[in-house]
């Protein structure tokens, strides 16, 4: 076949490759050109991560070329078995080949470990490789460490894509998805290049992301950034990974977190909204036109068409749900104005240690953990002032950048209720390097939500880690009161301070 396929290419001038099975069976015949090959679309992945396509291209080289840059792309995105490339002499008969595979990396090793191993010869006759062994030696090594790394669990394994530039933008997406419950395979810093149009990411980095899946036994990608419905698609059909957009992984941490109907109730609605443009033909089941008796859902109306609409019926009947929610707690609010009670909010960026406080404060035992939005339904508890007497110190939904404008318009029901308190205690982590650019991004959700006029308490949590002239520093710069909250240490000022506004 060797000898067949270089004569034939050198006659045309142009690269041939044909795609065997490994039954011996040649599936495909590529016909390039003289510099290179472009692959057909030979269908989806065979399941199972870590697992190979079961088909190698060999082709021929007509300019001594060694395998190219291009041959590893389609090794690593396609998954294939192995590449050959046959150099074809002016004769047109084949000369030196080189093959390459995918190694497997074992946790622990360094990232930049060489991925790929390649095997050269002077000519087909002198190559010392044998296929089969090779494969079913691979594969069953891979299978051996996706064995090791899974544990025997189905917990999903992701590939944490860092596209926004900064630490802060990465760590914060780190601690997203510890939050979701997945476990991390690798962190690719991807920063610092245009975002593709159709693939979020350009082919260079697209093949490192497939290396990498295959490599670290990942079986899904998550990006720090929100991706257009139509790039996440042709993402996944390019790499075969399930995509996640940042939005998408925040409502999936909201949605393991509802408890109360009213957060069941909101995350629905706005995991749909989010859905909703992002259904496809997949999504509906087969689209074919819905008719006879019985069945009707207007002249032509595909699956696709009906699943939307099913879903924008949804939308509907969850939002006057949510609405009477709404008036409900409103009714409530009305109630407690009547009985006089001032409503002190504690507020701030997710994980700063809200929870903690109000546990603090009012001897309760709120769920806490160091993990982001653990809070998800507001809890309310009576606090008795010394002097003033009762308040009511209520537990919100920890804020974040950039929070989702569906999440928001989904929670507004929620988060009105900080309309009507007479303090606001927004809690920063005093031990975050990043607290004045957290402390902006809790100050633009309370613009979108027009709440900048009421008054705001600023909380220094965690003072029991910070130097104490750094943090003398940070509460004379922003008025603040430092208090740890987990060591109860500062209420009493916490409780005076808050006081002295409520009496303003």
């Amino acid at each position: 076949m060797a000898k067949h396929i270089s004569s034939l290419s050198r006659e045309l001038g142009r690269q041939v490759g044909v795609l065997l099975s490994r039954d011996g069976i040649i599936r495909n015949v590529i016909l390039g050109d003289a510099t290179r090959l472009e692959l057909p679309d030979i269908g989806r992945l065979r399941g199972g991560t870590g697992r190979f396509r079961g088909l190698r291209l060999i082709h021929t080289h007509l300019r001594g070329e060694p395998i190219t840059q291009d041959d590893l792309n389609d090794l690593a995105l396609l998954r294939l078995d192995l590449v050959a490339a046959i150099q074809v002499d002016e004769n047109g008969n084949p000369g030196k080949i080189e093959l390459a595979h995918i190694l497997p990396v074992a946790d622990g090793s360094p990232h930049q470990a060489d991925p790929y191993r390649k095997v050269e010869a002077r000519d087909i006759y002198n190559l010392a490789f044998d296929f089969e062994d090779e494969i079913r030696a691979l594969e069953s090594e891979f299978s051996r460490l996706t064995g090791k790394r899974t544990g025997g669990t189905q917990k999903e394994r992701a590939l944490v894509l860092s596209i926004t530039p900064g630490e802060t933008a990465r760590t914060e997406i780190m601690e997203l998805v510890r939050a979701s419950g997945v476990e991390i395979a690798e962190v690719l810093p991807l920063s610092g290049g245009r975002i593709h149009p159709r693939t979020v990411v350009g082919q260079g980095r697209l093949q490192r992301i497939a290396l990498a899946a295959m490599r670290r036994s990942a079986d899904v990608a998550i990006f720090d950034i929100d991706l257009k419905p139509a790039q996440a698609r042709a993402f996944e059909n390019t790499v075969g990974l399930k995509a996640v957009d940042r939005t998408q992984l925040i409502l999936d941490i909201f949605a393991q977190r509802a408890r109360s109907r009213d957060g069941k109730l909101q995350v629905e609605l706005a995991q749909l909204k989010y859905s909703l443009p992002r259904l496809t033909e997949e999504d509906a089941g087969l689209s074919r036109l819905v008719g006879g008796i019985g069945g009707r859902r207007g002249p032509g109306e595909t699956v696709l068409e009906v699943s939307r609409r099913r879903v924008r019926s949804r939308i509907g009947s969850l939002e006057k749900e949510v609405e009477n929610l709404s008036k409900q707690r409103a009714l409530r609010r009305r109630r407690r104005i009547r009985q006089g009670l001032p409503v002190l909010s504690i507020i701030g960026y997710t994980n700063a240690g809200k929870s903690t406080l109000l546990n603090s404060l009012t001897e309760s035992r709120i769920d806490t953990a160091d993990q982001m939005f653990v809070t998800l339904d507001p809890t309310s508890r009576r606090l008795r002032f010394p002097i003033r007497g009762d308040v009511i110190i209520t537990d919100t939904v920890g804020f974040i950048r950039d929070l989702p404008p569906d999440l928001v318009a989904a929670f507004r029901a929620t988060l009105e209720e900080l309309a009507d308190a007479a303090v606001l205690l927004h809690v920063v982590d005093a031990s975050d390097p990043n607290l004045e650019k957290k402390m902006d991004a809790v100050g633009r959700v309370l613009d979108d939500l027009d709440l900048r006029s009421i008054p705001r308490l600023i909380v220094m949590n965690k003072a029991d880690i910070v130097d104490a002239s750094l943090l003398d520093g940070l509460c004379r710069r922003f008025e603040a009161v430092a208090v740890s909250a987990i060591r109860r240490e500062g209420l009493d000022r916490l409780i005076a301070a808050a006081d002295d506004l409520i009496k303003r």
